[in-house]
């Protein structure tokens, strides 16, 4: 069984993954820094900040 904190990083991986690839894809012009950025913004600042999230509404 897979856990909740797995589900919500694992989606977000994805979803950060298919932003990335339609990013890329579009041709346009953007900062060195941005894949970067997008990638750590999403696959790791995001999932910690949701399951955090949900970890605080469940001790409430």
């Amino acid at each position: 069984m897979v856990s909740r904190e797995n589900a919500v990083i694992g989606t977000c991986i994805a979803f950060t993954a298919a932003v990335a690839l339609l990013v890329d894809s579009l041709n346009a012009s953007y900062p060195e820094w941005a894949p970067l950025a997008l990638l750590i913004g999403g696959g790791v600042v995001t999932p910690l900040a949701i399951n955090e999230a949900l970890n605080n509404r469940e001790t409430a």
